[in-house]
């Protein structure tokens, strides 16, 4: 699969570095050509201009910081929408690390949805740092990504990238489910602040038994 990713930090190059090494191909497109070549260097990937992305890639990540989702949909087209009909996984946080309160009213996957017109948008992979992916903690159980977006064929592709990743997924709904997910990073990064393992504020729920 060819995967485009908008964006040029560390969750891109993870995951771009990670999906490389199960045979998926990489370009990566940003704000600055010169970032773009730096990151694609590191993880084997071709650099791109975002303008060229969509046409090129099965599938586009978008792993920038919240203030930079404007601006790179813009390069590439989003508001033109050239994105239109194109799986678009996003992983942005709008999260206030300070306060672990959202940026925004509604949520960051909506806002992708509204920047890049008939792009089919999955919320996904936004509340785990790159390193986790890179060196899993192999002595807990797999992780539980929880997505969300309104395409099946979408939410099909963003399942296959998850489980090369290593991870299991949970479809919770549709996209209108975003902010939820997002507000759930914000409460982990709340505690994580506040010198607290996430894991032990979350119970230790035992599947209902048929």
């Amino acid at each position: 699969m060819k995967i485009g990713f908008l964006g040029t930090g560390n969750l891109a190059i993870a995951l771009g570095t990670v999906w490389a090494g199960a045979g998926h191909e990489i370009f990566v497109a940003g704000r600055s050509a010169d970032k773009a070549a730096k990151a694609a260097g590191e993880l084997g990937g071709t650099p791109i201009d975002p303008a060229g992305l969509a046409a090129i890639v099965d599938v586009v990540v978008v792993a920038v910081a919240w203030e930079g989702l404007e601006p790179v949909l813009s390069l590439a087209g989003g508001p033109q929408g050239s994105l239109a009909g194109k799986p678009v996984i996003d992983c942005t946080n709008a999260v206030d690390f300070a306060t672990g309160r959202l940026k925004t009213d509604g949520s960051a996957a909506e806002r992708v949805a509204e920047l890049a017109p008939g792009a089919h948008v999955v919320k996904a992979l936004h509340m785990y740092a790159g390193m986790s992916w890179l060196a899993p903690d192999k002595s807990v159980p797999k992780p539980t990504v929880a997505i969300c977006g309104d395409d099946a064929d979408a939410l099909a592709i963003t399942t296959t990238l998850i489980g090369d990743l290593g991870g299991d997924t949970a479809i919770v709904g549709g996209l209108s489910k975003a902010r939820q997910l997002e507000e759930a990073a914000g409460f982990l990064m709340s505690l994580v602040a506040a010198g607290h393992n996430p894991r032990s504020a979350i119970p230790d729920f035992q599947p209902a038994k048929a």
